[in-house]
Formats: C-alpha cells, sequence, structure tokens
C-alpha cells in the first residue's frame, strides 16, 4: 500500500500530502510522515514546488485536527466505548490536562501517536479551542517542516530516513514511558512506607 501511496504522490502531490496527513490527524492508519518525506524528494527533483508540499500538508494536518476535535466535542462519550481507543484517549487527556498547550504541541510532532487522541480528547473534554488551535498549529509546522525538509536533504535515501525516524520515534517513546514508570514506581513506593 505504501507503494501505492508514494506513487500517488508523484501523481497527485499536494492533493496527497493534504489527504494523507488529515487522514492520520483522525486515526485513520497512514503513513502520513513518509509521505511527507516523498513529497521533500520530490520538491529536490523539482517535480513538486516547496511551497505547495509544505502547504498542502501543513493545511491537511491542521484541517485534521480541526476536525477530530469536533468530532471530539460531538461524540466524546461514544469515542471512549472501545477498549483500546479509550486507553488511547485518556492518556490523550492527561497529556493535555497535565501539560495544556504544550502537551498538544508536543502531541503534534514529538509524540505523534497521541495526537489524534489528543484532538479527540481536547474536544471531548472541552478543552480551550482557541488555545488548542494555536498550540496544534505551532507543531503541525514543525513536523511538517521537519520531515520535508529531511525527505528534501536526503531524497535519495527516504525509506532509510523513513526507518531511522521510526524507530528514533520507538525509542523516544519507550522512553518516555520508562520514565514515566520510574517516577510512578518511586510515588507508589514512597506512599507505601507510610
Amino acid at each position: 500500500m505504501t507503494d501505492l501511496l508514494l506513487s500517488l504522490v508523484a501523481d497527485y502531490g499536494a492533493i496527497m500530502l493534504f489527504a494523507t496527513t488529515f487522514l492520520s490527524c483522525l486515526a485513520i492508519p497512514m503513513p502520513s510522515s513518509l509521505m511527507m518525506l516523498a513529497g521533500g524528494g520530490f520538491v529536490a527533483s523539482g517535480e513538486l514546488g516547496l511551497t505547495t508540499a509544505v502547504s498542502a500538508a501543513y493545511l491537511g494536518a491542521v484541517a485534521g485536527d480541526q476536525t477530530g476535535f469536533q468530532i471530539g466535542h460531538k461524540a466524546g462519550a461514544w469515542l471512549a466505548r472501545a477498549p483500546k481507543r479509550k486507553a488511547l484517549l485518556d492518556k490523550a487527556n492527561a497529556l493535555t490536562t497535565r501539560y495544556g498547550g504544550p502537551g498538544v504541541f508536543l502531541s503534534r510532532w514529538l509524540f505523534s501517536p497521541l495526537g489524534p487522541y489528543v484532538n479527540f480528547g481536547g474536544g471531548a473534554t472541552g478543552y480551550n479551542w482557541a488555545g488548542f488551535t494555536l498550540w496544534g498549529a505551532l507543531g503541525e509546522a514543525v513536523w511538517v517542516i521537519l520531515y520535508v525538509s529531511l525527505g528534501y536533504l536526503f531524497a535519495d535515501h527516504i525509506t532509510e530516513v523513513a526507518d531511522i525516524l521510526g524507530n528514533a520515534s520507538g525509542f523516544l517513546a519507550a522512553l518516555v514511558i520508562t520514565i514515566g514508570l520510574g517516577f510512578w514506581l518511586r510515588h507508589a513506593m514512597k506512599h507505601g512506607k507510610h
């Protein structure tokens, strides 16, 4: 499927970048980061304009965030019915409650697997829309510029860059979870002694 989507970027450029980033922000499995890398590669080869690639991916991501926020606002209770979605939604809610705007910002690019659930959770919990929009738009700018730029710089090695970024993202997520568990265990042990 990824090969098909990459060929569609070659044929439809901006439309595919918009569509994949939009859908990925709604928790629909799409290789949006790989697509932006490919978009950067097509910019490097002259087949796609830089402004077109960045704008399409960015507008798709922001539109997806806003759509997810509105879905969460309208259907928060329904989203939490499925156990897997509920667990991710609970994590996303904890992130936005504890960290607010910076949590939304980081969920756009650093902890991107949580991004769609932060969108839904922000809407479901009544998070401030203006703050969500500001922090989300800033985070999406980092995500899009980072991936399109890397695709441009490493156009001849896109699959290798995608593998490295995927592994780094997995490592970062595992590190954050490990640190969080360490703090939780420390807290639990402290309160268990009293």
